[in-house]
């Protein structure tokens, strides 16, 4: 079993909230750790899959089922398929309100899922789990393979290319035909398959909605629409532009990434690591891999940003808490990085108490006063910790 981070977390929640709700993305393993941790908190719990037509059958009448089983901790996987227990679950649990009544597990941010808006305000707790973070495989060795076939469970494991291949083509065509319609993007799956495509050969680059809903003949709401499900179904990740001087002329417009550097590789056609390295794309693969990386580890304090000027002054990625930097950070694929003249100025624009490069394999050195190189896995290990107390 790999240790997720986020576990020990859920555990503390689920002494404290009537309910707790694990939300992420489809197959990256919440069903696995909610079974987990019910067998090592010893709580009887009963498990209901919402995609099954024989767990479905046992809430033909879920106000009598819930009330038949108060002992227990029920599991409701998939939430979504039957969003319509929000409410009734806000009054049972209000009936009989004690810790670990209910954990509830979704496929989507609330945001999108029906009838969650209001119904659980106060009485549920929610975390994101991700696909699995390199963090957590705990072996540098490993970087390589988790970068090329990315962190979800069915990929990274898969003991062939061609079977973690199979995998994401599978994942894309379910999210596409069916998960995304059915939360509300009512959208024709061949118009939404080119859109991710072409995401992906922009990735890591500024949005600029005019081009895709000239290139898909659609209007530029509807692009900020797709931009928004994809977003709220952990598909894709929006990085916003951090304003600090409103004197400068700053680019205002968010940065896209693909979440998950296997899924982003599958739709590039780039299979193997040797095809990644003879890539012109290896730049901005390492950079939004190195992103989804540190922001999975974050708490919600920090928020994550990049920032930019019309003059040329450039920084990847932004840490903030509250008004204040705590850290900038230029990410490089290279093993000689130096100190740029654009990350040079944003660190004088910014002012930040912490200054990194970020690179796959250099050691952990100062290479001018206040910025220090290093490679990932020594940052995410020895060095965000100490970022996070700050």
């Amino acid at each position: 079993m790999i240790n997720r981070k986020i576990k020990k977390e859920i555990i503390k929640l689920l002494h404290h909230f009537p309910a707790v709700g694990i939300i992420g993305p489809r197959q990256c393993g919440k069903t696995t750790l909610v079974k987990e941790i019910a067998k090592e908190i010893k709580i009887k719990s009963l498990y209901l899959d919402l995609e099954s037509f024989s767990d479905i059958a046992k809430l033909s009448e879920p106000e009598l089922f819930f009330k038949n089983n108060t002992d227990k901790c029920i599991i409701l996987d998939e939430i979504q398929q039957m969003s319509e227990l929000f409410p009734l679950l806000r009054s049972v649990i209000d009936n009989h309100r004690k810790p670990s009544r209910f954990i509830i597990l979704g496929s989507a941010s609330p945001v999108i899922m029906r009838n969650t808006s209001e119904s659980l305000a106060g009485r549920i707790a929610y975390k994101e789990l991700h696909p699995f973070n390199i963090v957590e495989l705990n072996y540098k060795k490993i970087w390589k393979k988790h970068w090329i076939k990315g962190g979800f469970p069915g990929s990274f494991l898969a003991k062939d290319i061609e079977i973690s291949e199979t995998w994401k083509d599978s994942f894309i065509s379910t999210y596409i035909e069916r998960d995304l319609p059915f939360f509300g993007l009512g959208v024709m799956p061949g118009i939404l398959r080119k859109f991710w495509i072409m995401l992906a050969g922009n990735h890591g680059g500024i949005l600029n909605a005019s081009s895709y809903a000239s290139a898909l003949d659609i209007s530029v709401p509807t692009v900020n629409k797709y931009i928004y499900y994809l977003e709220n179904a952990f598909l894709i990740n929006s990085l916003q532009p951090f304003f600090i001087n409103i004197n400068k002329r700053l680019v205002k417009a968010p940065k896209i990434y693909i979440r998950d550097s296997g899924i982003l590789h599958f739709l590039r056609h780039i299979n193997t690591f040797e095809e990644l390295e003879n890539s012109i794309f290896i730049g901005n693969s390492w950079e939004g891999y190195v992103i989804e990386q540190i922001k999975e580890l974050l708490p919600a304090r920090i928020q994550a940003y990049y920032y930019r000027t019309h003059s040329g002054t450039e920084c990847d990625l932004v840490l903030v808490k509250g008004d204040i930097v705590i850290s900038a950070i230029e990410i490089k694929y290279s093993s000689y990085p130096s100190v740029t003249k654009g990350f040079t100025l944003s660190i004088q624009d910014l002012n930040p108490k912490t200054c990194f490069i970020i690179t796959p394999s250099t050691d952990d050195y100062l290479i001018k006063e206040n910025v220090r190189v290093c490679n990932l896995m020594d940052f995410l290990n020895n060095h965000l910790p100490k970022i996070i107390k700050l």
